[in-house]
């Protein structure tokens, strides 16, 4: 895990990864925008085919939005579209608008952002002066905790922490207070301190990465955390590394398959057996 820092993308932390690890086969998990900073999942080779599942994991943010303006990003870097009085925007709305984002709900992502459109990224088209909407899909928003309500002459600036389900735009979170506020909104600042079940306190510097500083984590430690776990015997190894099935699982999940310290593969129940969907294991 690396703590990105502002200005770059995630992009940039993959080539310097590529460089420090000598090696082109890398990954990551969950992009975040180049204003963004916090946890970034980078995953090299093998490990690249475990990126898909941290993915899904609960995440955490700490966010700044402001109301008064909206911005055709959705964030501190897009063109102003709007700006709009504030005065009459109470501490108790900005609240109660962002409590009802609280469960399941219909989001609609940023039209600048990477969700594919018609097989090409949004923000691509947009930039290339398309003009469309996106249309909504359910998110899951486990928590908004307001931390701070400041009032800066023509705007209001509000500090959120966040804990949402896979997919949740926080721009989004903070265009649309804003828009039933009947005022605009944008965000400004974005830290993501949690990809469960890695959080900032596990994560490296920019600069280590660079340096090389660092000690990767193992897969088996990694699928240790995020999945249940099962070990096999050297038989089953024999079977998984043919791409057989195994009985199955006790639990429903994704199970890590391990020898030892080893990842031997991944397994999902189907039809009554365990069968391998990502295997690991050198036959």
């Amino acid at each position: 895990m690396v703590d990105k820092a502002a200005g770059i993308t995630s992009h940039d932390l993959v080539a310097i990864a590529r460089r420090a690890l000598g090696t082109k086969k890398v990954g990551h998990a969950g992009t975040l925008d180049p204003m963004a900073t916090g946890v970034l999942i980078l995953g090299f080779g093998n490990g690249t085919r475990l990126l898909q599942y941290i993915t899904d994991g609960e995440k955490a943010y700490e966010a700044t939005f402001i109301l008064g303006t909206s911005t055709v990003t959705d964030d501190a870097e897009g063109e102003i579209l709007n700006e709009s009085d504030i005065s009459a925007v109470t501490d108790e709305a900005i609240r109660a608008e962002l409590a009802a984002m609280v469960g399941n709900i219909q989001q609609r992502p940023s039209s600048v952002s990477a969700v594919k459109v018609g097989g090409e990224r949004a923000y691509a088209r947009v930039r290339a002066g398309e003009e469309f909407v996106l249309p909504t899909r359910e998110v899951l928003i486990s928590s908004i905790e307001v931390r701070n309500i400041r009032r800066l002459q023509s705007k209001i600036e509000v500090d959120i922490s966040v804990t949402c389900g896979p997919g949740t735009f926080i721009r989004a979170i903070a265009r649309d207070c804003g828009d039933r506020l009947s005022v605009g909104g944008h965000l400004s600042k974005l830290r993501r301190t949690l990809v469960a079940p890695f959080n900032l306190d596990q994560s490296i510097s920019v600069e280590s990465l660079k340096s090389g500083e660092f000690t990767p984590l193992t897969m088996s430690y990694v699928s240790a955390l995020t999945f249940p776990g099962r070990e096999i015997s050297l038989e089953e190894e024999g079977e998984l590394s043919f791409g057989r099935a195994l009985s199955e699982n006790p639990t429903g999940e994704i199970t890590a398959a391990l020898s030892g310290d080893r990842l031997i593969a991944l397994l999902s129940n189907v039809q009554g057996q365990a069968r391998p969907i990502a295997v690991f294991a050198q036959r």
